[in-house]
């Protein structure tokens, strides 16, 4: 699952993404502003930390998120091929909006972090109207030759979609049945991507606070409230700073904000959730591991997130919840007490679950 990480220039969108991913980008990365720079980010988790404090395993495995930072987004960027290929490819978009005041960084006009959402959701809904008004163009000249009920489908389908456009919601909001969503997958509309929205404030004293008070602060809970919409506030100043302690240094410096976590680590975890996944875990002496896999989905499927074997011949799911584990101690006082349970394949995994898959193979 990849996040794009979007937003006008000089909001601190680089610093983010490497920050984010621990990339170190060369000089010559900086010089071409268009070109997209992927990177994996490790989901934080308490959970699976405790878990391996039980286990001291040999190996510890986190869940991860991928974040491709992007370039400058804006309608010139929006009618370049690659970068829009590179826009397409994401599963969901992080929108860096700028908060922090800087005289040392340029910005364009005031700073006004509602103006700048809805100047960005407008580039990503013409960018689609376009897409949509030529893709209606091409089925009117093929319906003339000949009518398929698949191509009346689409064509009412679009119709619809170019009103929703027209109207300036983005295609997220637009309530599309599970078929339509399929048929139209393949046009990856920028504007129907999840997003979240980033706002990036300045350092002050009450950090903790202002990061707490940002999305209602800068009037952005009503775009956060919507359908496939979130939003967190993060410090990118403060943020730059931690990623070059050590976990020690880091919690006495959070701490002296009245912080308890880092925004990053909120952000990673918004960002999950936005996406729609959460967490299995296989723990054992050999490694404990975080499995990501989409909400709602099947043991069967989930054994598949693991090896593909395990799908295959998939026979029970022996499954308990992570806190049970850790207050019986151990896997065996789980089963005297009751509380490791072996489930069928259509058991819906649920987030937190530590699960052993046994199998046939």
């Amino acid at each position: 699952m990849k996040t794009g990480i979007i937003g006008l220039p000089q909001v601190g969108k680089t610093s983010l993404f490497q920050i984010l991913t621990k990339a170190h980008l060369s000089s010559s990365a900086h010089a071409n502003p268009r070109e997209a720079h992927v990177g994996v980010a490790k989901v934080p988790d308490d959970r699976l930390d405790r878990l391996a404090a039980l286990y001291n395993p040999k190996k510890l495995t986190h869940a991860s998120v991928d974040y491709v930072d992007v370039g400058a987004i804006g309608q010139d960027a929006l009618k370049e091929s690659a970068y829009i290929g590179h826009l397409r490819q994401v599963d969901a978009l992080a929108h860096v909006v700028r908060v922090f005041d800087d005289p040392a960084i340029p910005h364009v006009g005031e700073i006004d972090p509602l103006r700048d959402i809805k100047n960005v959701e407008f580039d990503l809904m013409v960018s689609d109207l376009g897409q949509v008004e030529k893709r209606l163009e091409r089925l009117e000249k093929d319906l003339k030759k000949m009518k398929t009920p698949d191509l009346e489908k689409e064509f009412e389908l679009l119709k619809r979609a170019k009103t929703h456009l027209e109207s300036e919601k983005p295609l997220r909001e637009m309530q599309i049945a599970p078929d339509d969503k399929k048929r139209i997958r393949g046009f990856m509309f920028l504007s129907e991507k999840p997003i979240l929205y980033v706002l990036n404030i300045g350092e002050s004293t009450a950090l903790g606070k202002e990061l707490e008070e940002a999305v209602a602060k800068y009037k952005i809970a009503d775009a956060a409230s919507r359908p496939n919409s979130g939003a967190t506030a993060i410090c990118g100043k403060v943020e730059a700073e931690l990623a070059e302690m050590s976990d020690a240094d880091a919690a006495e410096f959070l701490s002296s904000y009245g912080l308890t976590e880092s925004g990053l680590t909120r952000l990673i975890r918004t960002t999950y959730q936005l996406l729609g996944l959460i967490s299995f875990f296989t723990a054992g002496e050999d490694e404990c591991r975080a499995w990501t896999i989409p909400a709602h989905t099947r043991a069967q499927e989930a054994a598949g997130a693991i090896h593909s074997d395990l799908e295959k011949h998939f026979i029970r799911a022996e499954t308990i919840r992570w806190d049970q584990l850790l207050e019986a101690g151990s896997e065996a006082n789980a089963r005297a007490k009751g509380t490791l349970r072996l489930e069928g394949k259509d058991y819906i995994v649920q987030d937190g679950d530590v699960t052993h898959i046994r199998h046939s193979g």
